[in-house]
């Protein structure tokens, strides 16, 4: 069919709230860190009742660590659910209320990465999985990076304690997540963001504290 397929230039794509009628809401179950809630709805005013259960979660920051060579920083980790050693990046949770998003993403580079860092982007900010869980996680650019001091390093337990440490240049990493070798989705969505963006020398990224309406502390 003619024009069908032809780009539209005008019009700027752009996820957007949508509030529908919320009959009833219910937590279902209560978890350690986060809960499941079992939500009723309407899609619309006459329509059907609705009902979908999801995780409901704090929300998550996430940090690709950048050298003066320009490569990353990328951690092993042992993940349960998938029963797999993942090559990540720094990131955490959201848990402690009202801290602001990029003290907590420096909080956790330095307790995963023994990293401070003089220079903060936003990369991108993505749903983690919005068809199961309310997760939002920013991404940040760490760069003018410094080794935090040996006496105030944190001490890192459980599957932290195994982490190891691996700098690889920015195309190589790249190259990995293309050939279906790197799968933890902050680590991929933060590293093609960092390769699109190499392009302007990363003048066109969002200051760090650049307004964040998806995070659930802000809808």
């Amino acid at each position: 069919m003619p024009g069908t397929f032809e780009a539209t230039h005008a019009v700027q794509v752009s996820d957007a709230p949508s509030p529908r009628r919320l009959l009833s809401t219910e937590k279902v179950y209560e978890g350690r860190i986060w809960d499941v809630v079992s939500d009723t709805f309407q899609l619309q005013e006459t329509g059907e009742a609705l009902t979908r259960d999801y995780i409901e979660h704090p929300g998550a920051v996430a940090v690709l660590p950048m050298n003066e060579a320009g490569e990353i920083l990328l951690l092993k980790q042992y993940r349960h659910p998938v029963g797999m050693d993942l090559w990540e990046i720094p990131a955490g949770l959201l848990d402690i209320e009202g801290e602001d998003f990029v003290v907590g993403a420096a909080r956790e580079l330095a307790e995963e990465a023994d990293l401070a860092a003089g220079t903060w982007n936003v990369l991108a900010d993505v749903f983690n999985s919005p068809g199961s869980s309310s997760e939002a996680i920013r991404v940040y650019l760490a760069r003018d990076l410094t080794e935090v001091p040996h006496h105030e390093r944190h001490e890192r337990t459980d599957e932290e304690a195994e982490i190891e440490f691996h700098w690889i240049s920015l195309d190589d990493a790249v190259a990995s997540v293309l050939a279906g070798r790197l799968h933890n989705p902050s680590a991929v969505v933060g590293i093609l963001a960092a390769a699109a963006a190499r392009a302007d020398g990363y003048a066109s990224l969002r200051p760090a504290d650049a307004p964040w309406p998806a995070h659930p502390s802000q809808r």
